[in-house]
């Protein structure tokens, strides 16, 4: 499932994953989890996303680490 979501290009924010089409790193959205926020606050701040995108974004770092 994450991998139809997440891109990692040398050329869109130094290589970090991100969400396909964005430039929003699965850096961030677990950052902002950690810091208490809802996936509805993050869809709110980041209107590009979905809420498969955020689903996405844990299962990649889930199957990374």
């Amino acid at each position: 499932m994450a991998t139809q979501w997440i891109q990692s290009d040398p050329n869109t924010m130094m290589g970090k994953p991100v969400i396909a089409g964005t430039r929003t790193t699965v850096e961030l959205i677990l950052e902002k989890l950690a810091m208490g926020e809802t996936i509805g606050q993050i869809l709110a701040a980041h209107p590009r996303l979905t809420r498969e995108a955020v689903l996405a974004a844990l299962d990649f770092a889930k199957e990374s680490s």
